[in-house]
């Protein structure tokens, strides 16, 4: 396999493993890592992101971590047009990009190109999301079903933040998130991609979530702490970072640590649930390996 004319595409759920397993991998095929995580982008939060440790930034060129501030807007759009700047840099180099991270809609951006569909007002997506909390997900997909019948096939029942865009966009452009798809330009072919889903059991991965909760709090108190003093927009995607409102609560008293970390665990979980989802849903042509085993699958895919 000529690895030189390849772009290797690594997604995995929260606290799979898939940042130590990427950097085996970049030693093996000789390639740079670039983040295709959404709040690993911010450069304020560190161990609440779970960003690659120094040690592994030194063995290997990681690209598009920890770069932007909190405090501004950060689009898929935005990131994709760095990634495919810093994909031609490490092309250039004769090295192999290596892109990772749990951010679907990043890695859907490269492989099918970016959906331009017309901006929907926030007033009128909050509607959407008013609609689906009070239908529940069940009669809310129904509904959807109802005004839209191509997107059965494209979005799962249980994915509700994917149900809630698909109504959204069908109510108010009047077309079908399918149609917009369908008139997107992809940037690649298919054959230059190697795309690896990294799965790991549930059970392994829950306990993975409750340890890295636990060592996250002494620092990501620190973390909070800075964060407290900066504004930030209502609307900012950085808001969504798992563990910053449950710290703020902690150090508000209304919390204590082990509630904090339950909370934490929790969320993470439940984040972790919606990445599988996705995986099932959008990712079906992927390699699944285990992350129980990443030496035998290292050797599997690139021997």
């Amino acid at each position: 396999m000529d690895l030189k004319s390849k772009i290797i595409l690594l997604f995995g759920p929260t606290a799979s493993g898939k940042s130590s397993f990427a950097v085996k991998l970049a030693k093996k095929v000789k390639g740079e890592i670039i983040n295709a995580d959404s709040m690993q982008v911010y450069k304020e939060i560190k161990i609440l992101t779970a960003r690659p440790s120094r040690y592994d930034q030194k063995k290997i060129k990681h690209h598009l971590y920890g770069f932007i501030s909190i405090q501004r807007k950060f689009s898929t759009g935005q990131w994709l047009k760095l990634a495919l700047k810093k994909i031609n840099e490490i092309k250039k180099k004769n090295k192999v990009p290596i892109l990772v991270g749990g951010t679907g809609l990043y890695f859907r951006a490269l492989t099918e190109g970016l959906v331009r569909i017309p901006k929907i007002s926030a007033k009128k997506r909050q509607k959407v999301t008013d609609l689906q909390k009070k239908l529940g997900q069940i009669k809310f997909y129904k509904k959807l079903i109802k005004i839209d019948r191509k997107i059965k096939k494209m979005v799962n029942p249980n994915d509700f933040q994917r149900s809630i865009r698909a109504y959204e966009v069908k109510k108010f452009t009047k077309r079908s998130l399918v149609e917009w798809y369908k008139d997107t330009k992809k940037i690649f072919n298919t054959d230059d991609f190697i795309k690896i889903h990294l799965d790991c059991p549930r059970e392994l991965l829950i306990e993975r979530i409750k340890l890295r909760a636990k060592k996250m709090i002494p620092l990501g108190i620190k973390e909070v702490r800075r964060l407290k003093k900066i504004k930030v927009p209502k609307n900012n995607s950085s808001r969504k970072i798992i563990g910053v409102s449950e710290i703020k609560s902690l150090l508000d008293n209304q919390l204590d640590k082990d509630q904090t970390v339950e909370q934490i665990v929790i969320k993470t979980r439940q984040y972790a649930k919606r990445q599988a989802t996705w995986a099932r849903g959008q990712m079906q042509s992927w390699q699944t390996i285990s992350s129980q085993d990443t030496k035998l699958s290292l050797k599997k895919l690139f021997n």
